[in-house]
């Protein structure tokens, strides 16, 4: 039995609910990064730095690479970078309105 679209894409997005998750696509949508510099770059332990790789391991959306002793990740779907973009246009537009309603509430007070 297949799986509607809706449901793929509510599991699709339910993958992206964890920030760590976001902030590792983030970095991985500008360039490769090893392991230890996403350590570096993300404010997270290590053994939840690796189940949240694993996490985007399992759906596909990043892969990994051995380059010597270290393992390199890089996003396997480029058009994740777009998604991103999206959702900071989304959210930017969110933000504005909701800026635009708080400026006309307050004016209605005056």
């Amino acid at each position: 039995m297949t799986v509607p679209l809706y449901q793929a894409k509510a599991e699709f997005f339910k993958t992206l609910g964890h920030p760590a998750r976001i902030r590792i696509l983030e970095l991985l949508a500008e360039r490769d990064h090893a392991v230890h510099e996403l350590l570096e770059l993300i404010a997270i332990e290590p053994s939840n730095l690796s189940q949240q790789l694993a996490v985007l391991r399992r759906t596909s959306l990043v892969v990994s690479r051995r380059e010597g002793g270290e393992v390199v990740y890089s996003v396997s779907v480029p058009e994740v970078r777009d998604l991103l973009l999206a959702a900071r246009s989304i959210l930017s537009g969110i933000i504005a309105a909701q800026g635009e309603l708080g400026d006309e509430l307050s004016v209605r007070r005056a």
